[in-house]
């Protein structure tokens, strides 16, 4: 007669394996799916301050607003930043939307000067926001995020930016802001 307890002792203890894997495996797929809706509701919470922010900055007859403490953004080399702004629809006499745009340029002539950097290396640091174009209502406020990359071998100095918006291919209103490279 052949002895079969090792070819079962061998199955259970595979199937013991087996059971402990897919228990770890279930227990870390969890673990995954709370970090990422945990951050998720973060982001939606810190967006949902931001514009909090922004509404308090508009005073009666103000058409834009940038959020930045002293209106100077303070970029590290080889870092990301993002800036952002609000557009509030003030014109009266009309219930429709208006249609806006906006653009982000640099709005400093001694940039090469002070730099040693031209104006279009300059609008290359703006990854995304640079323009774009929307309808917003009488009343309602659009709100927008210039991002920036600074390159490693920018230069250390300070550069300033408008915020240019039009209605209906007509000036609305101009902000300004600094971005500042810091080492």
């Amino acid at each position: 007669m052949v002895n079969k307890s090792g070819a079962i002792e061998l199955s259970i203890g595979t199937i013991v394996i087996i059971v402990l894997a897919m228990s770890m495996l279930i227990l870390g797929l969890v673990l995954v799916k709370n970090i990422f809706t945990g951050s998720s509701e973060n982001v939606l919470q810190m967006n949902d301050k931001v514009k909090d922010q922004i509404n308090k900055l508009f005073v009666e007859d103000k058409k834009t607003v940038v959020y930045l403490p002293n209106q100077i953004a303070k970029i590290d080399q080889n870092d990301e930043w993002g800036v952002a702004f609000g557009i509030k629809n003030l014109a009266r006499g009309s219930a429709e939307a208006g249609r806006f745009s906006y653009e982000v340029v640099v709005s400093d002539p001694d940039v090469r000067k002070k730099c040693g950097i031209g104006e279009r290396d300059v609008e290359n640091w703006i990854t995304t926001g640079r323009s774009d174009s929307m309808d917003i209502s009488p009343g309602d406020t659009f709100f927008g995020i210039a991002r920036f990359f600074v390159p490693e071998t920018s230069p250390l100095c300070t550069v300033r930016f408008h915020l240019e918006v039009k209605m209906d291919n007509q000036r609305y209103a101009t902000d300004f802001f600094d971005v500042e490279v810091m080492a």
